[in-house]
């Protein structure tokens, strides 16, 4: 069975137990058993005194790019500063009764997830005020594979809250190694320690590691929104459902002017082999058409071990665009990082002007994809970083 860094540490005998400690978590950071791991910490004498949370808020109730606030956490009764409110970044008053600094959420691989970049605001913070940051490594759940990291590197023109530095949309890495690597590239000055995580392989995902799902947002409700994720985000800068509001987020993908059957033949003549499309009929009861009846596609996974999710949503976009070329729209999407939600899916590709590669057609929009998703760069980059 997989142990997550939390496990690792609670099993060591450290010099640093009773030193006074703060905890960046959300409640899907537990152990392989299951216990939230800012309770592990504290039944296991770990002086915890305060904990930060990032966007959703520790108890992950918070919705979609909406502002979080400060609150007491009723599982510990540890205050909860908010890095996703009216900060990104603790102040020196938050740190200044702390030693040491330990980070633990889960991430799902794909770079406009945000809990890595709270994580690197968390970085400049303690380089900035001198405190230790210990980071407790977790596998990435869609395999740690770099042949299937995905996803034009980001512009620097295109940085925003959801892709501060250069990577691919789909990393293939674990936020132990970012960090590892953006302290060096970045020159953070943090005093970084890993604790990694044992008996993984870098090729297993999720459903291989030998312990239960926990969802880390509420949009992420099952594995193969994981999956699909670093595809299907990409129609939040579209007038197309990516089913939010449903029990079905990321695996869906639909709207009120949409032909399920249609569109669903047509992926399907893509002749993608790891996946399959089926027409679906759902009603979103929060984000796009909310109440509304929509007609669409679900996703079935036919090979995790291969599959695209990039590609599968660029292809996705272009083909609705092509048949409903009058109702298709691109669309502001506004969070509490980027309150007028202009340029979307420039900050989710990372790249500037990006809604002209949808103007291509098909023939020359496929050629274009292999050539924007192609990471042999990212692979060579990221190699002497890697711990696992």
């Amino acid at each position: 069975m997989i142990e997550f860094g939390i496990d690792q540490l609670i099993n060591q005998i450290v010099p640093w137990k009773n030193q006074r400690l703060a905890l960046l978590t959300n409640h899907a950071a537990t152990t392989n058993q299951g216990i939230a791991s800012r309770k592990a910490l504290m039944e296991n004498g770990f002086q915890l005194k305060r904990l930060f949370s990032p966007e959703h808020g520790l108890d992950l109730q918070g919705e979609d790019g909406k502002l979080i606030h400060d609150s007491t956490d009723a599982l510990t009764g540890l205050s909860i500063i908010s890095l996703y409110g009216k900060k990104l970044a603790p102040t020196e008053i938050d740190l200044s009764d702390i030693d040491i600094v330990l980070f633990d959420i889960p991430d799902i691989g794909a770079r406009f997830y945000t809990y890595l970049w709270t994580l690197t605001y968390l970085m400049e913070a303690c380089a900035k005020f001198g405190k230790k940051l210990i980071l407790l490594d977790r596998p990435n759940p869609i395999s740690g594979n770099m042949a299937l990291a995905e996803g034009p590197v980001m512009q620097e023109l295109a940085a925003s809250f959801i892709g501060r530095w250069p990577i691919p949309i789909r990393h293939s890495c674990t936020l132990g190694e970012l960090a590892t690597y953006f302290n060096s590239k970045r020159n953070l000055g943090v005093d970084l320690s890993i604790m990694p995580c044992k008996n993984w392989d870098r090729n297993e995902f999720q459903p291989d590691w030998g312990t239960a799902f926990v969802a880390t947002s509420p949009a992420i409700q099952h594995f193969d929104s994981m999956l699909l994720y670093p595809g299907l985000c990409l129609l939040e800068a579209t007038n197309i459902s990516e089913g939010r509001g449903t029990d079905k987020a990321f695996r869906i993908a639909g709207a009120p002017w949409m032909n399920g059957r249609i569109i669903a033949n047509l992926f399907n003549q893509l002749g993608l082999e790891d996946i399959k499309a089926t027409p679906i009929v759902f009603q979103p009861q929060e984000g796009k058409y909310q109440g509304e009846i929509c007609e669409g596609i679900e996703f079935k996974m036919l090979d995790k071990n291969y599959f695209q999710s990039v590609s599968n949503g660029l292809l996705l976009i272009n083909l609705i665009k092509s048949m409903y070329p009058k109702q298709f729209a691109w669309l502001n999407y506004p969070t509490e990082v980027n309150p007028t939600g202009e340029h979307h899916l420039d900050k989710l590709l990372g790249l500037q002007n990006s809604e002209t590669l949808f103007n291509l057609p098909l023939q020359q929009f496929l050629p274009s994809i292999i050539k924007i998703t192609n990471n042999s760069g990212w692979q060579k980059e990221i190699a002497p970083f890697l711990i696992y």
